[in-house]
């Protein structure tokens, strides 16, 4: 058969994944912090798209931008096709003269200090804790009256600034003030020294033993530990300005894998004590910092901020309800697009850059209200399939899956998995991410899957809480006890569960059951 070239027409449906689309699937996967950060970069962008809060929806400042609508929270009504208007007079006189709390020299960018010295604001005193020594410096006053202390912050000391303050104190001689200083750059946040000394010696062209000394000097600055190069060298710095580095304590920095493993009758022959010695040995262990820089960590702690909030209604059910505080409102100037407009010829670029501006902005609000109506269907679904959980705990915690929400909300499994991704929940149970209500499930005894993984972990912790030094439970006695609450489960699956909660063996266990029964006693 002899090949040739022919020319047909074909009709096929595909989908495309078109950059808008791109972008609607980020912003589900989105969390709060990132949805606001990229809102921002929009508005920087876009003319058109402008943030308010809820109180400002209806305020009365746009008189001129109308009222636009709002995708995500809240939408504003137009009539025929207009945008609203406010017709109220007085309201540019009252935003105007308000009080605001602004100067009004920043309002109008003129200066009145030296035309009305006495209608100026009060000076600020540089230093308030000087305020009643020097009554001739800014802001100073006999009394100090007036002067808001909560607006007076002391910059945060880092470690290396705490380190330098007290170096020339310890170090003399330039030489060993440049290892010092080599020294303190080569501390990580928990205040350990990483570093060789050779290296520092080769680094500067100077002699280790010259380096070891600066180094030993060093260890004696505050706080104590620093400058160590191991754990067990940090407690020993510290147990050292302590006067309690005997023999046998040296003994057990040198051994504290043992100590990890709580072999303690091995520690008691390698440290040549009884075990009520060795139990103050432990006691004052404890009571040492393994991580003494640790303290000037800058890093804030960030609080988790809940995408849904969910409480018990009156009926007896629940209440879904999306966090208004975690969801933006984004408003598109109708207003200021149609004016601009007017004054713009048709063809011209200014007109194509609006009507772009406009297409993405709405594009922006849809976008936001499809997410936040996804993230409402994904939560209501999690709730009700967790009721038992809401009611009675964690023991009644269901498996579950991304496909049985799925497909009881008619979406792709994948959706399901973008909206669970680091999202919270708030509940009457506590604060939980959305992750955590799928768990796998575990045979039952009567042969049904009917219980959660994360149940199952959490009576294995409640057993373990619960046993006696006398009775410390072994895995296989575990087993037991879950067989007979109706779970079918594996020897190592319990070994796995409990170590991924940092629970140690029953041997480990007793060892330190029994120690800590002792002291008590």
């Amino acid at each position: 058969m002899a090949l040739s070239a022919s020319l047909f027409l074909r009709q096929s449906q595909t989908l495309a994944m078109t950059p808008q689309l791109m972008q609607s699937i980020q912003l589900l996967q989105m969390t709060h912090a990132e949805l606001n950060q990229f809102i921002a970069l929009e508005i920087e962008k876009n003319p058109l798209l402008e943030m308010t809060s809820g109180d400002e929806m209806h305020g009365s400042e746009r008189q001129e931008t109308s009222e636009p609508h709002s995708a995500a929270v809240e939408h504003d009504h137009y009539e025929d096709g207009e945008p609203a208007s406010f017709d109220r007079p007085g309201d540019v006189y009252d935003s105007a003269t308000s009080a605001t709390g602004e100067p009004m020299s920043e309002q109008l960018d003129v200066n009145f200090e030296n035309v009305f010295p006495d209608d100026t604001i009060a000076q600020r005193a540089d230093a308030p804790e000087l305020l009643g020594q020097w009554k001739s410096m800014q802001g100073g006053s006999d009394s100090g009256d007036g002067y808001d202390l909560d607006d007076f912050a002391a910059s945060r000391v880092t470690l290396r600034d705490f380190l330098n303050e007290q170096v020339p104190f310890s170090v003399h001689g330039a030489g060993d003030l440049l290892i010092a200083q080599l020294l303190i750059d080569q501390l990580d946040e928990a205040g350990y020294l990483q570093a060789d000394i050779g290296e520092v010696a080769g680094r500067l062209g100077c002699a280790a033993n010259d380096v070891a000394r600066v180094l030993s000097e060093l260890q004696l600055l505050d706080p104590p530990g620093i400058f160590a190069r191991s754990l067990g060298e940090c407690l020993a710095i510290q147990l050292r300005a302590r006067d309690r580095l005997d023999p046998a304590m040296a003994a057990l920095l040198d051994h504290l894998d043992l100590l990890a493993r709580r072999d303690f009758a091995s520690l008691k022959r390698i440290c040549g004590v009884d075990e009520e010695d060795l139990i103050d040995m432990l006691s004052e262990i404890r009571k040492l910092d393994p991580k003494p820089g640790s303290r000037f960590e800058a890093s804030p702690c960030e609080t988790v901020v809940p995408d849904i909030l969910v409480r018990a209604a009156p009926d007896g059910s629940w209440a879904v309800e999306l966090n208004p505080d975690t969801l933006p409102r984004v408003l598109v100037n109708q207003a200021y697009h149609a004016r601009v407009l007017r004054h713009a010829p048709k063809n011209s670029a200014d007109h194509a850059f609006l009507s772009e501006c406009l297409q993405t902005a709405n594009w922006l609000t849809r976008s936001l209200d499809q997410r936040a109506r996804t993230i409402m269907k994904v939560a209501t679904e999690i709730v009700r399939q967790q009721d038992g959980f809401l009611v009675n705990g964690v023991d009644h915690l269901r498996p579950l899956n991304l496909k049985t929400v799925a497909d009881a909300i008619k979406m792709h499994e994948s959706t399901v998995s973008r909206v669970t991704s680091n999202k919270y929940m708030l509940t009457p149970r506590g604060l939980f991410e959305l992750k955590y209500f799928f768990t796998v499930a575990l045979g039952s005894a009567e042969g049904v899957d009917g219980h959660s993984a994360e149940s199952v972990r959490h009576r294995i912790r409640g057993l373990i809480v619960l046993e006696s030094p006398d009775a410390v439970l072994s895995d296989d006695d575990i087993v037991d006890h879950l067989r007979k609450g109706g779970v079918d489960i594996a020897r190592r699956t319990v070994a796995k569960y409990r170590e991924a909660m940092n629970i140690p063996s029953s041997v480990q266990r007793r060892r330190e059951k029994r120690a800590l029964a002792r002291v008590s006693a």
